[in-house]
């Protein structure tokens, strides 16, 4: 356990601004990095960047699939490359790039996906990356992660360069609040846990992870105490902390922005009914497209928020006494 950032700021920064200034940090300290983006460096923040280091930055316009391909041709050839788009465009329409060249071929690409889920907001329901987490979860050799925050973000990059085969990072561009402290590290296929508790556990990732913190504070004013896990790695799982969170608290709650078919939800549902089988309750958008719509009112219609994780945690621990 550690101190978490008193009452969770909102960051300085956005998380495009910190993608992109640890990304320059890599590429100073290993020749190696490079970047390429599908049309998008402005909304990414990656411009200014690319103005300072153009022999390591590519724009391949939209042709997404092409980018993956000739990310993985780089990769091949020695270069470590970080490969940005839409979460959409990054799963949906390069999966097939993305299986054969990078993961079948054995070539190590970090794959950046940008505006998860909600995050999407107005730019419509066909933009709306629900799935990208599944499509890619079942990808052999695949690493998925999602970080909650700034400091997360800062760290999982330089270790997402140095894996020898593929990853997805599913990005938040904007602002969030800031969870951890600045000195605090990360380690994919390792959970955090954020709260202790013996009642039930809230298992999310990404910006569940902040929903999460704050439905376990309202339980706790009601005498119902949660423990809270940052399950940032997705894929690898960090099974140790789930079936841990299992045997000791029986009751699980899963919080994803994603759908709730292949993501997390049914990581962790896969782990517990071959290992741990416990009552189980997941949050996430139930088998629907994406829609426009501010954020905010998007978390509200597909039930991501603090409340209704409140709901599920109430739920689970009646079904927990019922056993």
């Amino acid at each position: 356990m550690y101190q978490i950032a008193e009452r969770y700021p909102l960051d300085g920064a956005e998380m495009r601004e910190i993608y992109c200034r640890t990304l320059e940090e890599c590429m100073e300290a290993d020749p190696a990095v490079v970047a390429l983006d599908a049309d998008l460096m402005t909304p990414l923040g990656i411009a200014g960047l690319w103005k300072k280091r153009p022999e390591r930055i590519f724009n391949c316009g939209i042709q997404e699939a092409n980018m993956v391909g000739v990310a993985a041709g780089m990769a091949r050839e020695g270069k470590k490359p970080f490969v940005h788009t839409f979460g959409v465009f990054a799963s949906r329409r390069a999966c097939d790039q993305i299986y054969m060249s990078c993961a079948y071929g054995g070539n190590s690409v970090c794959i950046v996906g940008s505006d998860p889920g909600v995050a999407s907001a107005l730019n419509g329901g066909t933009h709306a990356p629900n799935e990208d987490i599944a499509i890619l979860r079942a990808c052999p050799t695949m690493t998925v992660v999602e970080p909650a925050d700034a400091q997360t973000l800062r760290c999982l990059i330089p270790q997402l360069a140095a894996l020898p085969a593929p990853s997805y990072l599913r990005l938040f561009r904007r602002q969030r609040p800031r969870i951890y402290p600045e000195t605090e590290t990360f380690s994919i296929g390792k959970a955090k846990q954020l709260t202790q508790g013996e009642d039930a556990a809230i298992l999310a990732c990404g910006i569940e992870v902040y929903e999460a913190l704050e439905a376990a504070a309202r339980l706790e004013q009601e005498g119902i105490r949660v423990r809270v896990l940052d399950l940032f790695s997705i894929k690898p799982l960090d099974t140790q902390a789930v079936l841990a969170a299992a045997r000791e608290t029986g009751a699980i709650v899963t919080a994803e922005n994603h759908n709730i078919l292949g993501g997390l939800g049914s990581a962790v549902a896969e782990l517990l009914a071959e290992e741990c089988p416990v009552p189980l309750e997941r949050v996430g958008i139930r088998d629907q497209f994406g829609q426009v719509g501010p954020m905010d009112w998007l978390m509200e219609h597909y039930g991501l928020t603090a409340g209704d994780i409140t709901e599920k945690v109430k739920r689970v621990i009646a079904r927990k006494g019922k056993k």
